[in-house]
């Protein structure tokens, strides 16, 4: 027998379980959800009355919130859907949501039961974030409480589980696939460059997207190389594209911070380059919680070959931009960077293109290698040159193709979970400070780039770019160990203390890159 509570069809378990296994239009539909749930209460069979203490309530109704449906299963299991994608039902990956009315030491498992991708990080270690109300500090859920594996119950789908155990009633706890990075985040953060006032930065609107919000492009330079009539040269970073890759803001965010600092390093490439800066890519995307498409349902960085105006002004905002720098005798553009995070490979790295000229091709090589020597979390071995044809309307392969020889196109990718060192086989977990880091060593790395080509002089001499004081100090940090043993680190998250990772726990050989594998391909 079924009850209802707020609107929510509540199915026994062998209800559910029965519909799971069965073939019909209805189940077919399951995956096809549309909106997220909205402070819904999930009660037992036969429950009668209004929700009580350990009833748990279920919220994605808020900005780049993300969970279509709630099952209940028994009193400690619950079934959760991702919702997937507007328009495009074919990807469901990220999530977001939030749970209330626990009881203290309450303990659940979750299933999130109809991912999409077969191939994932959970197989190698990574686990979902966690906060809550007097908790703000995102912390990762300790290894042996996730399992990732393919369920008969589901249709075969993947599904991740983990166990949980609440501990405080008026808390509300918050769970993500990854650091959320909101459309709202971005704009309070580039209302507080605005509010500094700096010369040498301006931003405006290049368009605005589908459901009319900004899509933001920051001009980083020296107001007097930007004089009508004076030869410069010109890079492009984007990020955002795919709206559930929220590392690739931090990323883009840490960049910026680096680029528009005090720091001599970023005066010298301000006094020399003019960097033109597109932080969020797919704001619609963002906003509503979706993975990879756009509010229509379009992959954005699929549509560069030919972008429509009404349907993918985002990307057709971008590309009339950079083709008439391209055709301005003023500038000369050298690099265009899209950022992203990538869901099955360890560490930062980059793909290139492939050219029928040998030293073209050479040179598409350079910076890679420089980028290398700046990021201890930066891969050469991953980074790969290709022009597969299902990427064909990437930004990468599209301007690679239509741009000047002298403009290098990159698709940066980062891991959602962590990165390895040549000289350390241990996976260090990455964090919204890591990301960061990753984004100004790319900035350092473009100073290298123009010192190799003795388009700009630096004394001394920093072929291997020094990090910063903070950088060094906060690595260290992250690479600290703590002794605490493994069983006790949901413990100590419980009582309030800090939730150390311990390292042994992700020790995995690297991971190697795969251009034949579908999911892969899926990714750029």
């Amino acid at each position: 027998m079924s009850t209802e509570t707020n609107g929510k069809t509540n199915l026994s378990p062998t209800q559910k379980r029965d519909n799971n296994n069965s073939d019909s239009e209805s189940d077919a539909n399951n995956d096809h959800l549309i909106g997220n749930v909205q402070r819904i209460a999930i009660i037992p069979p036969n429950y009668e009355g209004k929700p009580k203490k350990g009833h748990l309530i279920f919220d994605a109704s808020f900005e780049c919130g993300n969970l279509g449906r709630v099952d209940y299963v028994n009193d400690n299991e619950y079934d959760l859907f991702i919702r997937p994608d507007t328009c495009c039902p074919r990807f469901r990956c990220w999530f977001l949501f939030t749970v209330e009315n626990v009881k203290a030491d309450q303990r659940v498992i979750f299933h999130i039961v109809n991912f999409s991708k077969a191939k994932s990080l959970y197989r190698d270690g990574m686990t979902p974030l966690v906060k809550s109300t007097s908790r703000k500090r995102w912390q990762r859920l300790p290894t042996r409480n996730v399992f990732y594996y393919r369920c008969p119950d589901h249709r075969k789908n993947y599904v991740m589980s983990f166990t949980f155990c609440f501990d405080r009633e008026d808390d509300v706890y918050q769970f993500a696939y990854s650091f959320p990075y909101t459309y709202t985040k971005l704009q309070n953060y580039l209302e507080n460059i605005e509010q500094r006032q700096l010369d040498y930065i301006q931003r405006r609107p290049l368009v605005y997207s589908v459901q009319k919000r900004r899509l933001d492009l920051l001009t980083v330079a020296n107001p007097s190389l930007l004089v009508k009539g004076k030869r410069k040269k010109a890079v492009i970073v984007t990020a955002r594209v795919h709206p559930g890759e929220t590392p690739s803001s931090y990323v883009c965010q840490g960049f910026i911070d680096f680029i528009i600092s005090d720091h001599p390093i970023a005066r010298l490439l301000r006094d020399n380059i003019v960097f033109y800066i597109v932080p969020m890519l797919n704001p619609d995307g963002v906003f509503l919680g979706n993975q990879r498409c756009s509010l229509l349902g379009f992959d954005l960085n699929r549509v560069w070959n030919e972008p429509s105006h009404w349907a993918h002004p985002e990307i057709y905002g971008i590309k009339t931009h950079i083709m008439n720098l391209n055709e301005d005798a003023d500038f000369e553009l050298d690099f265009f960077i899209d950022i992203h995070a990538h869901s099955t490979m360890m560490n930062g790295f980059m793909y290139g293109n492939v050219y029928e000229d040998t030293n073209r091709f050479e040179k598409h090589g350079i910076f890679p290698r420089l980028f290398s020597r700046n990021a201890e979390d930066f891969s050469i071995n991953n980074t790969t040159f290709n022009r597969d044809a299902f990427k064909a309307g990437t930004g990468r392969r599209t301007l690679g193709g239509c741009l000047q020889e002298s403009t290098h196109c990159y698709t940066l990718e980062v891991s959602f979970f962590s990165y390895q060192t040549s000289s350390n086989s241990q996976a260090i977990p990455y964090t919204e400070e890591l990301y960061q880091q990753l984004g100004r060593n790319l900035a350092r790395t473009f100073l290298d780039y123009y010192k190799s080509i003795n388009y700009v002089s630096w004394s001394p001499s920093c072929s291997i770019m020094p990090r910063l004081k903070e950088d060094r100090i906060k690595s260290r940090l992250t690479r600290q160990s703590t002794n605490m043993p493994i069983v006790n680190q949901d413990e100590a998250f419980l009582n309030g203390e800090t939730f150390n990772l311990c390292m042994g726990e992700f020790i995995y050989p690297q991971t190697r890159n795969n251009n034949d594998n579908n999911d892969d391909n899926e990714l750029e």
